[in-house]
């Protein structure tokens, strides 16, 4: 079936992305997977095939992956609520087993073999393996919700290093044994740190940072961490966007060249992102940084 394009037009396509290829190969890029690009399986599908594009042209891809859907239904199955106090799901002993059941388990091993069958090499990781994640309890309200205290990137690099595409879900643990949930986003940004990465991908369920967030066409294109703290003074950014800046900042103050927060609902947007001027969301940067305008 024929595409629309005609072969001239498919090379033209490649040469514009050849200059993102050349500046990307070698470097690291985390995705943080969640949302509806996570449950929908159309997008599901084509986030692996992007991913595995990256990994054939030498892209480093780390991918960060929650599962709260697929916690809630294995939950229900179970007859116990969820519960949450600040957007943060209560974790106690019986939902921690839950937890690490369903995301270093079913969630983590199915994106793993996803990945495979697109014609990559992935190995699946939770936080508790070579305690790549160690956390502490955040607030005694919440039970075992993690705190990140620190990241051990040798898993990850590990890995990388043999030509594999790391899955990594994100359970942490402390000295004593304990499993701690951690928040997709927030252990995400810290893995992108300790890596220095060269980018991080934040997918979410919206368009990017917007000036007016009933209005898509506001949508700013690129931001420094400066602009964002402006915007948060002047209560622009709120709400549920109030955590995920937070963890941009976290990424680039740790040495990440750049975070992007992108609207995982349309189809390739990792590589629209990556390899295309257009781009898929709101790109916050240092102040100092400025690859892709």
């Amino acid at each position: 079936m024929s595409s629309g394009f005609s072969n001239s037009q498919r090379a033209e396509v490649l040469t514009q992305a050849l200059p993102y290829i050349k500046h990307y190969s070698g470097k690291i890029v985390v995705v943080k997977y969640g949302g509806n690009a996570m449950v929908n399986e159309q997008l599901k599908q084509q986030v692996m095939e992007d991913i595995v594009l990256l990994w054939l042209i030498g892209v480093h891809v780390v991918l960060v992956h929650g599962g709260g859907p697929d916690i809630n239904d294995m939950m229900s199955k179970l007859g116990k609520q969820p519960q949450f106090v600040d957007g943060l799901r209560v974790t106690d002993l019986e939902t921690v087993d839950i937890v690490q059941m369903v995301l270093a388990g079913k969630v983590n091993k199915t994106l793993v073999n996803l990945l495979q069958l697109k014609g990559g090499r992935a190995i699946g990781l939770s936080g508790v393996d070579g305690q790549m994640i160690q956390a502490d309890f955040k607030d005694e309200r919440l039970g075992y919700v993690g705190s990140i205290n620190k990241v051990d990137i040798r898993p990850i690099t590990d890995l990388i290093e043999r030509g594999y595409i790391p899955v990594v879900s994100t359970v942490g643990c402390d000295e004593n044994g304990n499993v701690f949930n951690i928040n997709g986003d927030t252990a995400a940004a810290r893995i992108a740190g300790a890596l220095g990465a060269e980018s991080m991908l934040l997918m979410t369920d919206i368009a990017g940072i917007l000036l007016n967030k009933d209005d898509p066409s506001t949508l700013i294109k690129e931001i420094s961490l400066s602009e964002i703290y402006d915007l948060k003074r002047n209560g622009i950014i709120t709400g549920g966007m109030m955590p995920k800046v937070d963890c941009c900042a976290q990424a680039i103050n740790d040495g990440v060249k750049q975070v992007v927060i992108m609207d995982g609902r349309v189809p390739h947007s990792i590589l629209m992102e990556l390899l295309t001027d257009e781009g898929a969301g709101t790109m916050v940067k240092g102040d100092n940084y400025g690859y892709k305008s």
